[in-house]
């Protein structure tokens, strides 16, 4: 599930390069008048970098992490492992910042604990805040060192009303070094090994992960390609201001997109009801389908349970995908990861979803109507959760949202 999450998450970002094409579609809506600045990347995105590795995860885990009076009949330690680089920026050529996640495909599992032939498993995630330095060492090749501050995440269980492994959550160094082999300008190919030390109070041993994948570094496009797409001819608004209302149906979409089609996430709190206002605005385009925007909102929410009100105030990133265009309308899916959000509540119907600051996600689809593509309608599910960064993730869904929007 988790790695075909990654995978859906690199088709879309590696779209920013303009690279797929859709199939053959209508002719184009009218040219804007204004001068599009956006056919190149934002200053502040320029040499800006993600990247994804998958690879091994060793960690130590055995009957030494279990409380007293616990003992399991065995232990399952998968070893598959994925790590990102959710932003990065390249100072030159020697040095670059990264904010990073890493994590486990599956969790650890204790069997079968004094005798309950239950299988209770024990996450981990790690988080890090680091700096690298390459050097060259042969044409294309180059060696590179990382040193940082590194976060261990470990949400334990309970039986019988009793602590059987202990949630954790500290802090310590980051470390790590390997290759890179430069494809192009904007690709590289990356091979390393990061190690995070444990916690011997924690009874948490240290964690070694061995990791290979590539990284995209979004350099200036070309002065062809940016007036190639400047003279595509397609609209893309700059501006848009969207109100949503969440009907309370529909949770088996997000059930279908979760489990069927793990292309996004669960949750276990249930909005019923909820009005949000967006505003999004763009900030890069490609000729006819990829466009890069951040938004801001704030929506009113009341949970399907208990009826419990709560608010949320988020940023986030926007990756849209203009798949048709016709003459009277162009018809879009979009998504969103990791947006930052504030809820004024963390226990909603008697679960805990960690703390007040979390991440907003949402996938949708919808159309741009009139010539000036002036009107927008669409549909969404959205997606609450801190993403393990707390112990706490009861995570909260929202149904089958209805979007109406003004671009300008």
């Amino acid at each position: 599930m988790i790695l075909a999450r990654v995978v859906v998450t690199v088709v879309l970002l590696s779209c920013m390069t303009g690279s797929l094409h859709a199939a053959p579609q209508g002719p184009p809506a009218p040219a804007p008048v204004r001068e599009d600045t956006r056919a190149q990347f934002p200053s502040f995105l320029v040499d800006s970098f993600f990247s994804v590795s998958l690879g091994y995860i060793g960690y130590d885990f055995s009957q030494r992490q279990l409380g007293k009076g616990f003992r399991a009949e065995s232990i399952a330690i998968p070893h598959a492992a994925a790590r990102v680089a959710l932003f990065g920026h390249q100072f030159d050529e020697h040095l670059s910042a990264q904010l990073t996640y890493m994590r486990p495909f599956d969790h650890v599992a204790y069997r079968d604990v004094n005798g309950d032939q239950d299988s209770h498993q024990v996450w981990m995630h790690f988080g890090g805040v680091s700096l690298t330095a390459r050097t060259p060492l042969a044409g294309r090749l180059s060696v590179y060192g990382e040193g940082g501050l590194g976060f261990t995440i470990r949400r334990g269980f309970s039986t019988g009303g009793k602590v059987v492994v202990p949630s954790a959550t500290y802090a310590t160094i980051l470390l790590g070094g390997g290759l890179e082999y430069r494809v192009n300008r904007a690709w590289d190919l990356t091979s390393g090994l990061t190690y995070l030390p444990g916690q011997s109070r924690l009874d948490q041993g240290g964690t070694l992960v061995m990791t290979g994948g590539f990284r995209y570094t979004a350099r200036p496009l070309p002065a062809d390609r940016v007036e190639e797409t400047r003279r595509g001819g397609f609209v893309f608004p700059l501006n848009l201001v969207q109100v949503e209302y969440s009907t309370g149906v529909g949770y088996g979409i997000n059930t279908f997109v979760s489990k069927r089609v793990p292309i996004f996430w669960d949750g276990n709190v249930k909005v019923d009801r909820g009005v949000a206002v967006h505003y999004d605005r763009n900030v890069f385009h490609t000729k006819k389908i990829f466009a890069l925007s951040f938004g801001a909102s704030t929506s009113v929410w009341r949970s399907h349970s208990d009826g419990v009100k709560f608010f949320t105030l988020s940023a986030y990133p926007l990756l849209r995908f203009t798949l048709v265009r016709t003459r009277p309308a162009d018809f879009y899916v979009s998504y969103s990861l990791a947006g930052p959000t504030y809820i004024s509540r963390s226990v909603i119907d008697s679960l805990d979803t960690g703390r007040h600051f979390t991440f907003q996600d949402f996938i949708g689809m919808g159309v741009f109507l009139g010539s000036r593509r002036n009107v927008s309608v669409g549909v969404k599910i959205n997606h609450y959760s801190n993403g393990n960064v707390f112990t706490d993730n009861a995570g909260v869904k929202v149904p089958l949202t209805f979007g109406f929007g003004y671009t300008f």
